[in-house]
């Protein structure tokens, strides 16, 4: 059975990625255009049943798909500085431009930097727009307008519409190597996503009364039964659990069985077996037994036990650093240095290796950190970032706790 991709991206590009995304065997897509990279979001919720994964085309509506919480499926987007862009550089050259003064929006510029790095080209010349929120194609036209006049290279085909009559502008349309590279990962992620909802989860509830107990059963695809000593046995999977919990951060079925029942104590265990499982979710409704007469707790492998209920906020919307502690592990210092480490660089991914760095600790200790914050839905893989070494890339992350 094929797995169905959806590929989405304006109209000019979609059928171009999606081609190339077929030519893997096992791969079909859904193509999906838009007219304007805002329409993206509604594009992903409307179809998000009808495919495993989604494969934009650029960085800018995978930013706004995964911002505005459309993403419920695994996700990539075709990164435009490796392939891409070298393969831009090498046209431009060819008609006899100066690639060492350009004018380059969207792409971060870390990433242009190490592209330009890479080809032995010096960057010091180059004017960069990386994309952000508040960036519009009136903004990026005013930024390439602007003096020295250099040669643009553009993501947007409205910036490239808006300029090409009056300044050499070339847009960048995806390299099959990239669109191919941006495919495996998704595969992977998806594959790893199918294998870990399979997983089996296992809830004892300790609660007086059964009302409620069997549609809250069925809402999670799982069945309850008796257990012994008065709990009840909940029996379900992984991606159930993971889309009720939204992403394992809170559990509504606790607040509907507190408002009829004063003691309320649920412990999940995820495991690859049965007995796995159960072993957790003792651990977990130990642990929620210590939290208080309302309260759900998740164990899983590895020592991690996540908190299940809603995050508490301040008077400045931010969240309770205490309660996320409890949640996933970590000490509030911690989590203090890890939200300064997101303030230094924004909205930029992080990798293994900087985490460790500011933190001053083990790359592995950083690992199980973000590890745990991934499981939390307060941190995100946004890909791997090779070394230039034989070692292990790095794994970037953001965090969005």
């Amino acid at each position: 059975m094929a797995v169905v991709i959806g590929v989405v991206g304006p109209h000019d590009l979609v059928d171009d990625v999606a081609a190339t995304c077929e030519e893997q065997p096992g791969v079909s897509t859904l193509r999906l255009d838009y007219d304007h990279e805002s329409q993206a979001p509604a594009i992903v919720e409307a179809h998000a049943s009808a495919v495993e994964g989604w494969l934009f085309t650029g960085a800018v509506p995978y930013t706004l798909a995964r911002d505005a919480g459309a993403l419920t499926r695994p996700a990539a987007y075709v990164d435009y500085t490796g392939a891409t862009l070298l393969g831009a550089l090498v046209r431009l050259q060819h008609e006899g431009q100066d690639v060492t003064r350009l004018s380059i929006d969207t792409l971060p510029a870390a990433g242009v930097t190490a592209v330009f790095a890479e080809a032995g080209l010096p960057s010091g010349n180059l004017r960069a727009l990386p994309y952000r929120p508040e960036m519009t194609p009136e903004k990026a036209i005013a930024f390439h307008r602007r003096p020295p006049d250099h040669p643009v290279i553009t993501c947007l085909g409205s910036v490239h519409e808006a300029l090409r009559g009056d300044m050499r502008v070339l847009r960048l349309v995806p390299a099959a190597h990239s669109v191919r590279m941006a495919l495996r990962q998704l595969l992977l992620t998806a594959e790893g996503q199918a294998q870990q909802d399979a997983q089996i989860a296992l809830g004892l509830i300790e609660v007086a009364g059964e009302a409620g107990l069997l549609r809250e059963a069925t809402a999670l695809g799982g069945t309850i039964a008796a257990f012994r000593g008065g709990t009840h046995l909940l029996v379900t999977t992984r991606g159930p659990l993971h889309r009720a919990t939204g992403g394992f951060t809170g559990l509504p079925m606790l607040t509907r069985l507190a408002d009829h029942n004063q003691l309320v104590r649920v412990g999940f265990g995820l495991g690859r077996s049965a007995a796995e499982a159960e072993s957790l979710a003792r651990r977990a409704l130990a642990k929620a037994r210590r939290i208080g007469d309302v309260a759900a707790v998740l164990s899983l492998r590895a020592e991690t036990d996540i908190v299940l209920a809603p995050v508490a906020t301040g008077m400045a919307g931010q969240q309770d650093l205490s309660v996320i502690a409890r949640r996933v592990g970590l000490s509030v210092p911690t989590l203090k240095k890890l939200l300064e480490a997101r303030a230094a660089v924004g909205d930029m991914p992080l990798t293994t290796r900087e985490i460790a760095s500011r933190l001053a600790v083990q790359q592995r200790t950083a690992r199980r950190m973000l590890h745990r914050l991934e499981l939390a839905g307060l941190a995100e893989r946004t890909g791997n970032l090779t070394s230039g070494s034989s070692g292990r890339p790095l794994t970037l992350y953001r965090l969005t706790l």
